[in-house]
């Protein structure tokens, strides 16, 4: 997610686009004359297209026929645009500058985060622990963006991130199953990175200040969603614990009792909404 131009770019204003400038709202073409056709070239182009369009016709239908995923308007729509949408979406769209958490705190309490920092886009090896890459190369990474996030009291910090991978459904589900079934968002060997932005509160947010985390594979989009929260003191944690065991009623854990578990999962739920909603409306914005 760089915000700096690349060279003999524009510049990219703040909050717009992933190191692309915006385009212009309309762009005026000046148009060419227009001679006088030829009756016998227009019955020719007529009979070619309505040839090409039985052509094409018959390839999709051909392909639904066989079951060929690719060729599913929905499913094949929304990875493609999935896909892509960290560098054709506003940062603001993305990561927006606040997050209201009604009802998320422990106790159903309201919360409210502010974003502290963006992280430039990155391969996945920037912000991922080598055993969390390994588990997630069977769907590759095309991009890894993230940004930090800390609530109203400034106690708390949070890095939630997205994995924009290569795969296709039936990979992304079936890492879904085995997240599922093999309970690996639970692992702290699998916890993610922090994102520690010097000059802001969660300067001192590193691997040892991490306190919580989830892990959710998405199979209606190509993207693997994480978040990871921590005390904004610096302090070290001892025992970091998963957030659903954090949030789980009882709990006593140091992370449990400050909330932490409750930080991670609020965060990350409401970016994976603004994400499903971008694109939502971007698959069903009239062609």
């Amino acid at each position: 997610m760089d915000l700096t131009p690349r060279p003999g770019a524009t510049p990219v204003p703040p909050g717009a686009y992933y190191g692309y400038a915006e385009t212009p709202v309309e762009t005026t073409t000046r148009l060419r004359p227009v001679t006088a056709r030829n009756p016998s070239r227009t019955v020719a182009a007529a009979v070619c297209a309505v040839l090409g369009l039985g052509l094409i016709g018959g390839a999709v239908t051909g392909s639904w026929l066989t079951g060929d995923s690719a060729a599913e308007p929905g499913d094949g729509s929304a990875y493609t645009v999935g896909r892509s949408v960290w560098h054709s979406t506003p940062v603001d769209t993305l990561f927006p500058r606040t997050l209201k958490g009604d009802g998320a705190g422990p106790g159903s309490t309201d919360r409210v985060w502010t974003r502290v920092a963006v992280a430039s886009d990155s391969g996945c090896a920037a912000g991922l622990d080598p055993l969390l890459l390994k588990t997630l190369a069977p769907v590759g990474c095309e991009r890894l963006v993230r940004a930090t996030y800390t609530d109203a009291t400034r106690s708390s910090v949070t890095t939630v991130g997205m994995v924009f991978t290569e795969a296709g459904t039936e990979a992304m589900s079936a890492l879904s199953t085995r997240f599922t079934t093999q309970r690996l968002a639970a692992r702290s060997d699998l916890m993610p990175r922090t994102y520690p932005a010097e000059g802001t509160v969660a300067a001192g947010f590193g691997e040892q200040q991490r306190a919580s985390w989830t892990v959710h594979v998405l199979t209606e989009v190509p993207v693997v969603m994480f978040s990871v929260s921590g005390f904004a003191d610096g302090r070290t944690v001892a025992a970091p614990q998963p957030a659903a065991a954090a949030m789980a009623d009882g709990a006593t854990t140091a992370p449990a009792q400050a909330g932490l578990g409750h930080e991670a999962k609020g965060v990350a739920d409401r970016i994976e909404r603004a994400l499903r909603r971008t694109v939502t409306d971007l698959t069903e914005r009239p062609k």
